[in-house]
């Protein structure tokens, strides 16, 4: 027996009192692509729009072994412990092949997912470039609805564009591990340039001295750099997610950077223009949805990749003849 589902009135209030049951059922709306749960979800958002805007939104990405998910838990039992809300929106690699993804961060947050205050929400990339999923936006936005003041995002994790997490959040942190100068330039400027924190974790033990000689180095590759925000000089930090230490600097440095949004009217602003880059970008997403959905376009596109394929046609004739004159056996 399908269960019922919930009313938008039901939806509203279950996540304005904080339900995590029906906070997980609107998020799942949102990242429905049919276009009947889709239009509910933005019924939804703008029902739920006077308690959206308030949360701290921090990205987080780094690179492979910097600790992201034990970062995250750390710092998240540190916020709880000072009375915070804690939502973590984590994002997990789809296969390319299938589709499929692991969505076993909650595994690697043990303690941070049976908290009360925290609210854990894995979800597949889906093909989605930019260390986002399809709506990651619509779900950060929802956690805030529910009363959550902190909102993490954790990306795929350097190895791809980190541009469209910058996008959506306010503060934009890097987590790096001692390394020499090899791996620092293999770590993409173009990360290192959205950075508004970065920090260093595993500064511990044998490795503490490492870690505060790359931070010294970081530091001074940023100095060759634009900063990520106007007036803005980027920290580099050092901490200990297993031994916990350092986390009140880190998060002294995202409300500090908080501080100068807000000060420097850099935050409305950057909100603004995050708004007018999701118009643009869902714009993009709804005309090639339609587009895809014309009559007929299966086949005609299913001729194009067997024509680019054999080499009867080059990838710029196909995609004239899927849009152009041509086109018309798609249905136009």
């Amino acid at each position: 027996m399908t269960p019922r589902r919930p009313s938008l009135a039901e939806l509203v209030d279950g996540v304005r009192t904080g339900e995590r049951a029906a906070l997980s059922r609107a998020i799942t709306l949102a990242e429905s692509r049919l276009a009947s749960d889709q239009a509910l979800a933005q019924e939804l958002m703008v029902a739920l729009s006077d308690r959206i805007g308030g949360a701290v939104r921090i990205g987080l990405t780094g690179v492979p072994g910097a600790g992201k998910s034990t970062t995250i838990e750390a710092l998240g039992l540190w916020l709880i412990e000072r009375g915070h809300r804690v939502a973590v929106l984590v994002i997990d690699p789809s296969s390319a092949r299938t589709g499929g993804s692991i969505l076993g961060d909650k595994t690697r947050m043990p303690r941070l997912a049976v908290a009360d205050a925290a609210y854990i929400r894995p979800s597949p990339s889906a093909g989605v470039l930019g260390g986002v999923a399809w709506r990651t936006r619509e779900a950060m936005l929802l956690c805030e609805a529910a009363g959550f003041d902190v909102v993490i995002v954790e990306s795929v994790g350097v190895g791809q564009s980190e541009s469209e997490l910058a996008e959506i959040v306010d503060t934009f942190c890097l987590l790096l591990v001692p390394a020499g100068g090899d791996e620092l330039q293999g770590i993409k400027r173009g990360v290192v340039e959205l950075a508004d924190v970065i920090a260093v974790n595993k500064a511990d033990g044998e490795l503490a001295k490492a870690a505060r000689r790359a931070a010294g180095d970081y530091r001074h590759a940023l100095h060759m750099l634009p900063p990520a925000t106007p007036g803005w000089s980027t920290p580099v930090l050092t901490y200990s997610a297993r031994e916990g230490t350092g986390l009140e600097e880190l998060w002294a440095a995202i409300g500090a950077h908080r501080a100068h949004l807000e000060a420097s009217g850099q935050l409305r602003a950057r909100r603004a223009e995050q708004q007018r880059h999701w118009l643009g970008r869902l714009l993009a997403e709804t005309v090639l949805a339609r587009f895809r959905a014309r009559p007929g376009f299966g086949d005609a596109y299913a001729a194009a990749e067997r024509a680019v394929a054999d080499g009867t046609m080059t990838v710029p004739q196909a995609v004239a003849a899927l849009t152009g004159d041509a086109g018309g056996s798609a249905g136009a």
